[in-house]
């Protein structure tokens, strides 16, 4: 049982950061997931790979976490915290950068968005397992992540439109 959460935890983990927005409820929500595993096992009945089963529970888990955090209101630095000076720079830090950017504009899109968007871009899920961990029609995940997607790319600052795809005459 140990390895099994061991291989499967830091990829949940991932799951649950990009749902949440932040390491604390995350870590919360992988927490409940990695329990929830261990306590479902059983009902486990191998329709799905076990992955799979695991990223659904990562994804409840992570979306009762937001609904925990809505009912205890937001959560942040006080208003006089000292913050680095942006003038001390690393070469990672671009880098850093860009990722929390992705996390803010991830934490901006609505929820039936984002989550399918995480679910196939960092978890790598095809359609039709992405469609039984959230339990809608495989047709509604493909248009939930382009409509995510086309989203996410505007909050990221990518003004300009998706060229006009090619259309047959009637």
């Amino acid at each position: 049982m140990e390895e099994l959460l061991r291989r499967h935890y830091d990829r949940a983990f991932a799951v649950c950061r990009r749902i949440t927005g932040n390491d604390a409820d995350a870590a919360d929500a992988a927490q409940e997931a990695m329990i929830s595993v261990v306590r479902g096992l059983p009902r486990f009945d191998r329709r799905a790979a076990f992955g799979s089963w695991v990223y659904r529970i990562a994804t409840n888990a992570s979306l009762d976490e937001l609904r925990r955090r809505a009912r205890r209101g937001p959560v942040g630095l006080p208003d006089d915290a000292i913050l680095p000076d942006p003038a001390d720079t690393h070469p990672l830090d671009a880098m850093v950068t860009d990722r929390l950017d992705v996390d803010a504009a991830l934490a901006r899109l609505p929820e039936e968005f984002r989550v399918p968007v995480v679910l196939r871009d960092l978890c790598d899920l095809d359609y039709a397992e992405i469609a039984a961990v959230l339990a809608i029609p495989p047709g509604t995940v493909r248009s939930r992540i382009a409509r995510g997607r086309a989203a996410l790319s505007r909050l990221m600052g990518n003004q300009t439109a998706p060229p006009e795809r090619p259309r047959s005459a009637p």
